[in-house]
């Protein structure tokens, strides 16, 4: 499985909206936070940004959106506490 971070002007392409409207989403619980990168640097999962995209096309409310999204950050957070190398090293 591979793990692509998307920066934001690719989250913008993919999403068909602007820098503002992406922040104010992020702000209403309809996005998801982004992933730091660095000092000044962040950037999204490609996987969330597909999972949003999916449910805005299948005409999801906005609390459905909101559920993915709290359901995708806590992904993290399991993904977080997993190993990262399987089978011993």
């Amino acid at each position: 499985m591979t793990h692509t971070i998307l920066r934001l002007p690719a989250v913008k392409t993919e999403t068909g909206i602007s820098r503002s409207t992406h922040y104010l989403r992020i702000t209403q619980g309809l996005f998801t936070k982004p992933v730091s990168l660095g000092p000044r640097a962040v950037g999204w999962p490609s996987s969330e940004v597909e999972a949003i995209n999916a449910a805005r096309i299948a005409g999801k409310t906005e609390e459905e959106i909101r559920a993915l999204v709290v359901k995708l950050e806590s992904a993290r957070k399991t993904a977080d506490q997993q190993p990262l190398l399987k089978g011993g090293a």
